[in-house]
């Protein structure tokens, strides 16, 4: 098929991390091969990179673990340090740079002042939470002021995967090698699937009942959320829950989904099929995941005009109010 190059092209996940934070809570992103030097890249090798794809626009999040996992008092020192530094980034690359916020949730106050900071400050236009906070979801009531913060500012929250809890890993995942477990814990399933029962756990927990205009992307293609989206209708039915509405109507109205390197064609054609074009936008999951790679499978994918415009850039752009 003929490549094709869209007017506009906005990736949604796409990571950046700190000297400082690689020295404390990403120092194990330090042990792979030329990843810290990308990571860290917030200038012109990134843009270069960039270019060479075809990626006008990239919204950074800070890498896994964030600063989740962290006491509030050094969550709250490193999420304000590491918004700080993307948020000169973006000063010098304003056409190019966009940032969601890291939020020291672990402190939900502190967190909700972070977010107004970053987006009426440093123009951010969202924030990135790193799955749990110390084994606790956010469907908690604590973490309430964080939620009510982000209606009101009217920026979503991007809700990527972290390493599950230890209990959770020891429970379904040891019993292989150490590699076999942590490849099977995160990458190859667990982070995966622990992001897609934190989605049902805010659906489930009322979140969206209490802020119905409160929205959460997630990546890689949906976390499996639509291959099982029947099944939940089927099974987790408004008697049951209480809720307003099928668990299928939360995941069509407050949730957005990106790319995120599952550049698989049928696995696309799953979520469309179940969420709509409307609800999908482009991601590369850099430096994990290949923007050369990311942007020739958009390109592949046989959508028309409209469709593949929705997917690069509108979306996108309606979404981060950009």
């Amino acid at each position: 098929m003929t490549t094709i190059r869209t007017s506009r092209t906005i990736a949604l996940e796409e990571h950046y991390a700190t000297p400082g934070f690689l020295n404390g809570p990403g120092s194990w992103h330090k042990s792979r091969p030329g990843l810290a030097e990308r990571l860290t890249d917030l200038g012109d090798g990134r843009i270069a990179e960039m270019d060479e794809a075809g990626v006008d626009l990239a919204v950074l999040s800070l890498v896994a673990p964030g600063v989740e996992q962290l006491d509030a008092p050094a969550a709250v020192r490193t999420a304000r340090a590491c918004n700080d530094e993307l948020a000169a980034a973006v000063r010098r690359y304003p056409d190019r740079l966009a940032g969601f916020a890291a939020l020291p949730i672990s402190a939900p106050d502190a967190a909700a002042d972070e977010l107004q900071r970053a987006v009426h400050k440093l123009g951010f236009v969202g924030a990135v939470v790193n799955g749990h906070c110390q084994g606790v979801y956010l469907d908690d009531p604590c973490f309430e002021p964080v939620l009510a913060r982000a209606v009101d500012l009217d920026v979503p929250i991007y809700l990527h995967p972290t390493v599950p809890p230890a209990a959770v890993i020891e429970s379904c995942y040891g019993g292989f090698s150490e590699q076999v477990t942590f490849a099977l814990a995160t990458v190859g399933w667990g982070w995966h699937i622990n992001t897609a029962t934190h989605v049902l756990r805010i659906i489930l927990g009322g979140v969206f009942d209490r802020h119905p205009t409160l929205q959460i992307i997630i990546g890689h293609m949906g976390e499996a959320t639509s291959f099982m989206l029947p099944r939940f209708d089927a099974t987790l039915r408004p008697e049951l829950t209480g809720l307003r509405h099928p668990v299928s109507t939360y995941l069509r109205e407050n949730l957005h989904y990106t790319f995120a390197n599952f550049n698989d064609e049928a696995t696309y054609a799953n979520l469309v099929a179940q969420v709509g074009v409307a609800r999908v936008a482009f991601s590369t999951d850099y430096p994990f995941g290949s923007m050369k790679n990311a942007c020739a499978f958009l390109n592949r994918l046989p959508l028309g005009t409209d469709d593949r415009a929705s997917i690069s850039h509108r979306n996108a752009e309606r979404l981060l109010n950009l």
